[in-house]
């Protein structure tokens, strides 16, 4: 199925299974959504792909280039996931945004749309510029060149541990971290990055945007 299918089948799963769901805070239903969908996902996989990884491979190449598919596929479905449930939880906050908008860089997310970006009489600190990353790493670095109309920048993601130094070039980069609160823990305290739950940074945007 499609990731937007699996998406969608994870948070019908555990709106029916569990009474409370909706009631949950954002990041809470991001995490559970994410995590749901994963376990679907794993799920769908070892039957696709039972076939493929039980016969017997011609050699060392072809068994690496197995893998190397599987492995891919994994990264690529982890990837849409996060950003079709933070959609999700962007429109059940009534949160007006465009995803993957057709401007400059092409970012992940832009609020409160591409419209408001090329108006010049909308105020540049009333539009927010998303990156949704499951991990950092090197890659933080890409929402720079995105949207440069837009000085600061937020990248959404499920990375933990980050470390200190890297914490403190995003911050000097004028870069802030939306983090599930669970995650918040497995952050240093010293870092001077502007860290936010879901939770606040809905609050921030429903506050810029008077909603």
């Amino acid at each position: 199925p499609s990731g937007a299918v699996c998406s969608a089948e994870a948070r019908k799963a555990l709106e029916q299974c569990s009474n409370n769901f909706r009631r949950l805070s954002a990041d809470d239903i991001l995490m559970k959504s994410y995590d749901t969908e994963h376990q679907l996902f794993r799920l769908i996989e070892r039957q696709v792909c039972q076939q493929q990884i039980m016969r017997v491979f011609k050699d060392i190449d072809d068994f690496l280039s197995t893998a190397q598919s599987i492995l891919q596929r994994r990264k690529s479905r982890a990837g849409r996931a996060l950003e079709n449930h933070v959609e999700y939880v962007l429109k059940d906050a009534g949160i007006p945004h465009k995803r993957q908008p057709k401007i400059d860089g092409e970012p992940d997310v832009v609020i409160p749309g591409e419209r408001e970006y090329y108006d010049s009489s909308f105020p540049r600190d009333r539009l927010f510029i998303i990156g949704i990353k499951t991990t950092c790493k090197d890659r933080w670095r890409q929402v720079l060149n995105e949207a440069k109309q837009v000085n600061e920048k937020h990248i959404l993601t499920l990375q933990s541990g980050i470390s200190g130094k890297q914490l403190d070039q995003m911050h000097q980069s004028n870069v802030k971290l939306i983090v599930p609160k669970s995650l918040h823990r497995e952050y240093p305290k010293n870092s001077n990055i502007t860290l936010y739950t879901v939770d606040d940074f809905l609050k921030i945007v429903r506050e810029t945007l008077n909603l």
